[in-house]
C-alpha cells in the first residue's frame, strides 16, 4: 500500500482509492451521493482531504452491516467539516444504529431457526409452514389462494380450472391455484 508523505493534505482520487481499498468508480459514486466531497484543481482534477479516508472506511463498514446509503449520508452530515472525525464522533453515530442492528440480528436468528426446522421436516406446506407462510394471516379461510376471483358456477374440475385461469381480483396480484 502506498504511503503518503505526512505533509500531503489532499489526495487524488487514485491515492484515495489505493489507501481506502475502494474503487475509483465507488469513490465517484459516494461523492455523487454526498457521502464524501472533493475540491477541484485548476486542471479540474478531484482532490480529497485526508479525512475522506475515514469517511470512506465508515461508509464501507456501515454498508457491510446493511445500513442504507441515505442513512449513512445523514449520519455523515452530522460530522464536522473542519476536522477529521475522531473516535467519539464515530461512536456516537454507530450507537444510533445499534438498536436497529440488534433487531435485524434477532430477525435473522429467528429466520435461521425456522429454516432449520423447515428443512428438517421437509413439508414446505403453504398451510402451516412457518417459512413459506409466516403468521398465516389468511389460513383461517382455508387452504389455497385467498385473493382470487373464482367462478363458482363451473360444474366440473376442468371448467373450474379454466375459469380460474389466472384471473386475479382487480388490483391484486397473486399465485394462480391450479
Amino acid at each position: 500500500m502506498p504511503q503518503l508523505p505526512h505533509k500531503v493534505h489532499e489526495l487524488s482520487v487514485g491515492q484515495l482509492s489505493a489507501r481506502s481499498g475502494a474503487a475509483v468508480s465507488a469513490l465517484h459514486f459516494y461523492e455523487s451521493k454526498g457521502l464524501i466531497s472533493s475540491t477541484r484543481t485548476a486542471g479540474n482534477q478531484r482532490r480529497y482531504t485526508r479525512d475522506a479516508l475515514r469517511r470512506v472506511a465508515f461508509v464501507r463498514a456501515a454498508q457491510r452491516v446493511g445500513i442504507p446509503l441515505a442513512v449513512i449520508r445523514d449520519a455523515l452530515a452530522e460530522l464536522p467539516d473542519e476536522r477529521t472525525p475522531n473516535r467519539a464522533d464515530w461512536a456516537r453515530l454507530s450507537e444510533v444504529w445499534r438498536g436497529e442492528l440488534d433487531e435485524r440480528i434477532s430477525q435473522l436468528v429467528e429466520l435461521r431457526d425456522r429454516l432449520t426446522d423447515c428443512i428438517g421436516c421437509g413439508c414446505l406446506s403453504m398451510e402451516k409452514c412457518a417459512l413459506s407462510n409466516p403468521y398465516d394471516n389468511l389460513g383461517e379461510q382455508g387452504p389455497g389462494a385467498r385473493r382470487l376471483r373464482v367462478d363458482r358456477s363451473a360444474k366440473d374440475p376442468e371448467q373450474e380450472s379454466a375459469a380460474e385461469g389466472g384471473s386475479c381480483a382487480p388490483g391484486e396480484g397473486g399465485a394462480v391455484r391450479r
